[in-house]
């Protein structure tokens, strides 16, 4: 296998295997949080059985529904029925699956391209690709400890979980701004979630699940349960549930450049993700009942603030009033965009190696070089205002060849 074609092949193999990922993470994701969704909703919706019978055999709770024509009659018990069935279904690989797939990907895109995805020379000099790679894994497990002795220390006692919550969000708000000082914006809001996502994954490895286990155990055994089990797993998946959309908006984030490329974007990330948690705060309540409006209203103001501190500003004037030429944009193409743009494992598909190419593609390039900005990735090729202005101008004026 000649090195041109082997040249060819590694970066089509890795754009399949992100793909693949992708998919497999996203349908992970979805099979988790809507089981997450689901016990939290139900959890909140149950009722005091009326049957005498029903609540003899201990049941707490029930609710009916009825979903694809069918009737189903979920029951909770206080501690356990008399008799434990030798079946359980756990609900945990969807934790597991999605952490799984989800660190493939960060590790196929992110560590393995650590030099162009991770480091921007602009907001931290790293001393080689290899080190940041390795940070941003340390930026996760930290994450996981630090949370969990918060956890584990400090949220006892009658205002446990008010001390917790503060301080979690403390460290989520230290930890955003450290990752958008020390990587690449588009890597730090992914690192947040990442960070974000393991603590709630590990809290189901190591905290929920165990303590499940534990309770099944000794009711087997005919011995009462350990309460603590339970507080500690009730404690952690909460967090979770208010994790959860955060987790989602840092994720979904890559996608725009605008927010992650803005100035002070730790701050815009951490206000993204408090809207997102008050957000999941009013269906929490209102699965109980009660119908508080002040916190998306509270949410939508955030998300309306940050729309508005990010809105479009007017693009520099080319220093002279003279037509741009087509030459001056192939220059700058050549320059600037070929080392990711050129031959048959061009990123994304795009390739800008001739002059009908660049002229088929001039709205994308206005789009994402000037309007966005996203481009080049982590301006790695120095591109400056000068010559985002002259492709503008370009464009402007029709885009010829």
């Amino acid at each position: 296998m000649t090195n041109d074609l082997l040249a060819t092949l590694i970066p089509y193999a890795l754009n399949w295997a992100g793909m693949l990922l992708r998919w497999l993470h996203v349908i992970a994701a979805i099979a988790w949080i809507g089981a997450s969704f689901y016990f939290v909703w139900l959890d909140n919706s149950l009722e005091p059985p009326k049957d005498p019978d029903t609540r003899a055999k201990g049941v707490d709770g029930e609710l009916w529904a009825v979903h694809g024509g069918g009737f189903y009659n979920p029951q909770k018990y206080l501690v356990a029925p008399g008799t434990l069935p030798q079946h359980l279904h756990w609900f945990y690989w969807e934790s597991y699956a999605t952490w799984l797939s989800g660190f493939a990907l960060l590790s196929v895109l992110y560590l393995y391209n650590a030099g162009i995805f991770l480091v921007d020379p602009q907001v931290y000099a790293w001393p080689s690709p290899a080190l940041a790679g390795f940070a941003a894994i340390g930026f996760l497990v930290i994450g996981w400890f630090v949370y969990d002795a918060i956890c584990r220390f400090l949220g006892q006692g009658q205002k446990g979980d008010r001390n917790v919550g503060l301080l979690v969000a403390v460290y989520v708000v230290m930890a955003a701004w450290l990752a958008c000082h020390l990587f690449a914006g588009r890597a730090a809001f992914l690192l947040t979630g990442a960070m974000l996502a393991t603590m709630m994954s590990a809290n189901v490895l190591f905290w929920i699940i165990p303590g499940q286990r534990r309770v099944v155990a000794a009711m087997r055994a005919g011995q009462p349960p350990n309460p603590l089990d339970g507080k500690r797993g009730k404690q952690r998946s909460v967090h979770n549930t208010y994790f959860t959309l955060p987790v989602v908006f840092a994720m979904l984030s890559n996608h725009d450049s605008f927010v992650y490329d803005a100035p002070n974007n730790w701050l815009v990330l951490v206000l993204m993700m408090l809207a997102g948690a008050l957000i999941r705060q009013f269906f929490v309540l209102k699965h109980k009942g009660a119908w508080k409006w002040r916190y998306w209203v509270v949410a939508a103001a955030i998300i309306l603030a940050v729309a508005v501190a990010l809105g479009p500003r007017p693009q520099p004037a080319p220093a002279s009033s003279k037509p741009v030429t087509f030459a001056q944009v192939q220059r700058i193409v050549a320059e600037r965009c070929l080392m990711c743009h050129a031959g048959a494992a061009a990123s994304k598909g795009v390739r800008l190696d001739s002059a009908q190419a660049i002229v088929s593609h001039a709205r994308d390039i206005d789009r994402q070089v000037v309007v966005t900005r996203a481009m080049p990735l982590n301006n790695a090729t120095r591109i400056t205002d000068a010559e985002r202005a002259e492709i503008a101008q370009w464009v402007k004026q029709g885009a010829k060849p």
